[in-house]
């Protein structure tokens, strides 16, 4: 079934809560240092601004443990940075409750925008928010006549910002953020155009043992690179080194292999160093020439060469952890390369990135124009390409 979107309901006038994620990196100095999920959601407070709606919206911002944790994690910050991106006055309140809060929003006109404190503010008294506090979600829910949620990045969680609020509300629907990721992750998963490839890459494969088996029930191939390969190229026999392993995920990638068989792609040779250093004097080896005393730390240029035959072919792709230290220039060929062809498939294949250190490998490469949808959520879109019912988007009512 679809899923309701902020198009489908009438805005004008109403109270509308919206659920954003704006968990942006602060520099030491408070500062924004990356304001991409600032931008992304936008189009839905613009949307909801053109459409008459007040909009009143809220996120969590770091982890806040402590009282000290509130001065460094306020979301004043970002709402002045909002301002500053609409063009637009945003009225922040730094409550998360109270009768400031609650005057504050019965103020407000059509199109006028709202922003309060950090949900997770809440958390130092008894994890009210991330532990999806019933009183707490039916507060917040008495403030608005509409949920819209548009926080992909939470759509894991359930927590009282997002399940707590759409359990206590008549209309909880997606806004267009969250739409988007459900039409191209979601889309990928049950209707994909093929051949549909899936690229793969990070450093444990337990990290992503249910992505893998899920995949391999819906792709048409499953490139492999990353530290996570060398525990597959382990199960086959190869020595790998000083390379990371997760010794006790060798069986399983046995089991992986005989199940992906003629679907699992690991290409055929590596860039090794001597030490995990930028330094480091680097040699490209066969997967079977690798010496005791070298580690992988990319994927080499025969993989490179394989791997961006398989992508020239392929409809869909889903992208998923870099395929070597990229952070490190002497490492970041492997990752570069696998950007770059799927870059040059723009407008011919539907191109997905799936946030986390994928999103920051193409943004480093200056890539992000090239790619169909690169997710806003690393955990979310990984326990979504995992085949998970995800709580955010279970809330969204159906259409």
């Amino acid at each position: 079934m679809a899923k309701k979107t902020l198009r489908d309901i009438d805005l004008k006038g109403k109270k509308v809560l919206v659920r954003v994620d704006f968990n942006v990196p602060l520099n030491d100095d408070g500062s924004i240092s990356d304001d991409t999920r600032i931008v992304a959601a936008l189009p839905t407070i613009k949307y909801v601004v053109e459409q008459g709606g007040k909009a009143i919206l809220f996120s969590h911002l770091g982890r806040i443990k402590t009282e000290a944790d509130k001065a460094t994690n306020s979301m004043r910050p970002v709402a002045q940075r909002l301002a500053e991106l609409l063009d637009k006055d945003v009225m922040f309140v730094d409550q998360t409750r109270g009768e400031r809060l609650e005057s504050a929003i019965s103020s407000l006109e059509p199109s006028d925008i709202l922003m309060f404190e950090n949900t997770r503010f809440e958390d130092l008294d008894g994890n009210k928010e991330s532990k999806n506090n019933p009183e707490l979600g039916k507060y917040w829910a008495s403030l608005g006549d509409v949920f819209v949620n548009d926080a992909f990045g939470t759509a894991h969680r359930a927590h009282a910002s997002n399940v707590g609020i759409s359990s206590n509300m008549k209309e909880s629907v997606a806004g267009l953020l969250l739409e988007k990721e459900i039409n191209f992750i979601g889309g990928a998963l049950e209707n994909p155009k093929r051949p549909f490839v899936a690229i793969l890459g990070g450093a444990k494969v337990s990290d992503k043992i249910e992505v893998i088996k899920n995949l391999l029930k819906v792709a048409d191939k499953v490139l492999i690179g990353g530290g996570m390969a060398f525990t597959f190229l382990k199960a086959q026999g190869f020595e790998i080194g000083k390379s990371l392993v997760e010794v006790d995920k060798v069986d399983l990638a046995k089991e992986l292999l005989v199940l992906g068989a003629g679907k699992i792609e690991l290409g055929s040779d590596v860039v090794t160093g001597k030490a995990f250093d930028a330094n480091t004097e680097t040699n490209v080896r066969d997967f079977e020439a690798i010496p005791a005393d070298e580690m992988g730390l990319d994927i080499g240029p025969k993989t490179v060469a394989r791997f961006k035959e398989i992508i020239k072919t392929a409809k869909t792709v889903v992208w998923n952890g870099p395929q070597g230290v990229f952070e490190m220039d002497k490492f970041a060929n492997g990752t570069k390369s696998v950007a770059e062809a799927l870059a040059a498939l723009d407008g011919q294949a539907i191109t997905i990135v799936g946030g986390g250190d994928s999103a920051a490998a193409v943004a480093k490469f200056g890539l992000e124009e090239k790619f169909s949808h690169i997710s806003t959520g690393g955990g979310a879109s990984l326990e979504y390409l995992e085949g998970k019912l995800l709580p955010g988007i279970e809330l969204v009512d159906e259409k």
